[in-house]
């Protein structure tokens, strides 16, 4: 069974940074694409970061500067990191990973993409004022 579990979420004042952590099981980062998204009230998702098996990326120009996915292989763990947090970050921020990968570099996974077969639950960030 594949199971993708969010971690590092919470409260952070505007201008502050955040690192996210995508841990799996059952499935390898190495052989999986894999996204971050956010959802926000009203079931708003927008896709913030993208990373291929070839280490491709991809990030929308909202956070583009400010957020990187990176990939920890010996943890089997893809992180997240938001820096100079703004008060439109603000989310549940879910990942989500594809096995085979079916990515294509050039087209983003936005949030109609249909490729990615296993989702966590997603953590939450917060702005404190």
């Amino acid at each position: 069974e594949v199971q993708l579990v969010e971690s590092g979420g919470g409260s952070v004042q505007a201008g502050g940074s955040l690192r996210l952590s995508c841990t799996a099981s059952g499935l390898t980062f190495d052989h999986a694409d894999m996204a971050w998204y956010r959802q926000v009230s009203g079931n708003k998702c927008e896709l913030v970061a993208a990373r291929r098996t070839d280490g491709d990326t991809y990030y929308p120009d909202s956070v583009k500067g400010r957020y990187t996915v990176s990939q920890d292989a010996a943890k089997n763990t893809v992180h997240l990191q938001m820096n100079t947090l703004k008060p439109e970050d603000p989310a549940v921020y879910v990942c989500a990973a594809g096995s085979p990968p079916r990515f294509v570099a050039g087209v983003p996974p936005k949030c109609t993409y249909t490729g990615f077969n296993y989702w966590g639950g997603g953590t939450l960030v917060t702005i404190s004022s």
